[in-house]
């Protein structure tokens, strides 16, 4: 193989040392009916050149939201990335570096990691972070896992507003832990139904998990859900896909949250395909000792200089399989920095003028939508920066006419949501101006 540098002679040391003849004998094992015969089916080689172009054509082919008006959402979102965040997170002792398990020369790293966790904390107002998680679906199932470690109950509660897929990898986590994973519906005005919440609970449900904004967009009664959930002693979980809104709503800890997670996508992490993403983590300090993954610590050295390392990490490469917290094994390490920048870049004042304007637009759209015939709003609850509309029509249809005029819409709920079926949840962020939400009102009406 041309790749791999070893000589003949280098080939015939190492088949003498382990026994065999030739490298084909490596491969005896596999059925002969499995193995290809003769050549690969393979086209003629490119050069340089000629490849490039040809990947240039195949990437023109896809559909990028700098092409079109974008109003999609649903838990990953299209924002303004600073150019400051490329440009840091860019730079090489960033992008190519590995996991930090020696502190003595990864103290960039560790230090990043540990500003990532104490912004995170100031975002949800809560005591500890740990490093990041996958995703926000992941960060809810590890969330709901470390209720299971802390009072051994084995019933979750989730509202039927939370993100649905959230919802399915949460089920596939605690499938195999003996849990109950217990559904309850959401009212008319697209809120948990607290009614239902108070009359299942009790003393054998670990936790219930609430969204807020929730997947309609719609902003939960957070200080109503805790009072019925630590009635019977269960943990409080606050999830979010949009933590843009923390610049001017309350933190989910601020509320009484015993664990808060969900995605951090929104900040600084481009909308590629729908990934990757950033799974965030934060809790009380009393449930620290229950949390998966990697938290940063600061210390000081024999010297007494300010020292970074990893700790109170039980983790399944760490200790046996059977005693760790959790199988998650890394974190978003890259994400997790481009989080930090960004937040570091807008600061406080620039996350709060940034949600300001989201939730502005958001509302002017609402208001140029609701006089379009034939579509209104299908909750009445506030919202942030989306929202659920009724079209009358099978979205589908709508979509592939919104397409035609470079518009990605948003997205039909009758595939999550059997109900919502002739329903669209629209996304507005800062990237979509009066002219931009204007052409989609203009479309469907047209429609």
């Amino acid at each position: 193989m041309s790749y791999i540098p070893n000589t003949d002679a280098d080939i015939k040391a190492m088949l003498k040392e382990i026994g065999v003849q030739s490298a084909e004998d490596l491969f005896s094992h596999i059925p002969e009916e499995l193995r290809v015969k003769g050549g690969l089916d393979l086209p003629d080689p490119l050069s340089e050149m000629e490849l490039l172009n040809h990947l240039r054509e195949l990437s023109d082919a896809n559909a990028n939201v700098a092409q079109y008006i974008s109003f999609l959402g649903g838990g990953v979102y299209h924002h303004f990335v600073p150019s400051v965040v490329r440009h840091i997170t860019g730079r090489s002792e960033f992008l190519t570096s590995y996991t930090p398990y020696q502190p003595e020369v990864s103290q960039g790293t560790l230090q990043a990691i540990f500003e990532f966790q104490t912004l995170m904390c100031m975002l949800t107002h809560m005591d500890v972070s740990n490093a990041s998680l996958y995703d926000g679906a992941t960060a809810a199932a590890e969330a709901a896992l470390m209720s299971l470690r802390a009072n051994r109950r084995k019933r979750v509660i989730v509202s039927r507003s939370v993100h649905p897929e959230y919802r399915e990898v949460m089920k596939t986590y605690l499938r195999s832990n003996d849990c109950e994973v217990v559904e309850i519906p959401y009212a008319g005005n697209g809120m948990t139904d607290l009614d239902v919440l108070e009359k299942i609970m009790n003393d054998s449900v670990s936790s219930v998990v609430i969204q807020s904004p929730n997947f309609f967009g719609i902003v939960e009664d957070l200080a109503a859900c805790e009072k019925v959930i630590h009635r019977e002693g269960a943990l409080f979980i606050a999830v979010f896909s949009e933590p843009l809104s923390f610049g001017i709503l309350k933190p989910p800890g601020e509320y009484g949250a015993d664990i808060v997670c969900g995605e951090g996508q929104s900040f600084g992490i481009p909308a590629g395909f729908g990934g990757p993403c950033l799974g965030i983590l934060t809790c009380r300090k009393e449930l620290l000792r229950t949390m998966p993954g990697r938290i940063a610590g600061r210390t000081v050295d024999r010297g007494g200089r300010t020292a970074y390392v990893l700790t109170l990490t039980a983790r399944e490469q760490h200790i046996r399989r059977e005693k760790a917290t959790s199988n998650i094994c890394t974190n978003q390490g890259l994400c997790a920095l481009t989080a930090a920048v960004y937040l570091a870049a807008l600061g406080k004042q620039g996350l709060r003028k940034l949600a300001v304007m989201n939730h502005e637009r958001t509302e002017y759209a609402k208001k140029g939508l609701k006089e379009i015939k034939g579509i209104s709003p299908r909750f009445s609850a506030p919202t942030f920066n989306e929202f659920v509309i009724r079209t009358g029509h099978d979205p589908a249809l709508i979509e592939e006419k919104l397409l035609a005029k470079k518009i990605l819409p948003g997205i039909g709920l009758g595939r999550y949501y059997d109900e919502l079926s002739d329903c669209m949840l629209l996304t507005v962020t800062e990237m979509n101006g009066e002219e931009e939400i204007g052409a989609l009102c203009n479309a469907l009406g047209e429609i």
